[in-house]
């Protein structure tokens, strides 16, 4: 199990607006397996594991109620103390979403946005620690927050998570790496970099993948829209795509054969 810190990115959540869509997408593209959830107060739920029933977790799923919400994936950061986390949200101009609430035996969560209006969320852990497996094929590896003002950016999270901003330049354009102690845990880059002016700011999950052409194109026989065709960057082979529900994700087969070492080189 992977150990999580505070302020590490460590659950993955897709609302969907069509659960069996999803998951044939997901379970081809990334030989993941769902099962059911009947939870107390929050009805069913969906979770991802790797391979079969008996996998490490991945990530989670439920269904949008409203059809005219868009699909996204929310990624979720680790918090000793949710209250006190979204006191300090508040303090840094975010908005709060979702005050904490008990999921069952596997955790307390709590959602929030960024000033610019990224969405994220935060778990403490109870029988859940988080996410089974990742930087390895087909989990999560890195998170990344699409932020039109990078400045801002830097103050909110540095403020929330304690996170130390570091500037980059990756694939030719400026890039800042946010940093818990010595380990790189996600990253902000400006929207026109990757997509149209006028998407609105998000925050976006990697996904590991051994064969980053192949599993675009899987993805797109399979309803994806390729925003990124695959394209080789410094750290490895990169795609970005939305899938067939409209959730924006990445692809990516890193050049690093262990990429939690790599996250901890300077």
């Amino acid at each position: 199990m992977t150990e999580y810190q505070p302020g590490y990115p460590t659950w993955v959540e897709l609302a969907s607006p069509d659960l069996e869509m999803s998951k044939h997408f997901y379970c081809e593209v990334f030989n993941w397996y769902a099962y059911t959830l009947t939870l107390d107060h929050i009805g069913e739920y969906e979770m991802f594991v790797l391979g079969d029933v008996q996998g490490p977790e991945i990530g989670g799923m439920y269904q949008l109620i409203d059809d005219s919400m868009p699909s996204s994936w929310t990624v979720y950061f680790r918090t000793d103390d949710p209250v006190a986390s979204l006191d300090l949200v508040r303090e840094a101009g975010g908005r709060v979403l979702v005050e904490p609430l008990d999921v069952a035996h596997l955790g307390r969560l709590a959602q929030a946005s960024d000033p610019q209006g990224a969405d994220f969320g935060l778990w403490l852990p109870y029988d859940l620690k988080g996410a089974g497996v990742v930087d390895e094929a087909s989990a999560m590896c890195w998170a990344e927050v699409s932020s039109p003002d990078p400045d801002a950016g830097r103050g909110f999270y540095s403020h929330v998570f304690g996170w130390k901003p570091v500037d980059r330049t990756y694939y030719g354009r400026p890039y800042v790496e946010f940093k818990v102690g010595e380990r790189s845990v996600a990253g902000m880059v400006a929207p026109q970099q990757r997509w149209a002016p006028d998407v609105f700011s998000h925050w976006m999950p990697y996904f590991w993948v051994s064969d980053c052409d192949a599993a675009v194109a899987r993805a797109a026989e399979l309803g994806a829209r390729i925003h990124v065709p695959p394209v080789t960057i410094e750290t490895g082979r990169l795609a970005i795509m939305s899938d067939p529900g409209g959730a924006r994700l990445a692809v990516v087969t890193p050049v690093y054969a262990d990429l939690q070492a790599a996250k901890l080189a300077p």
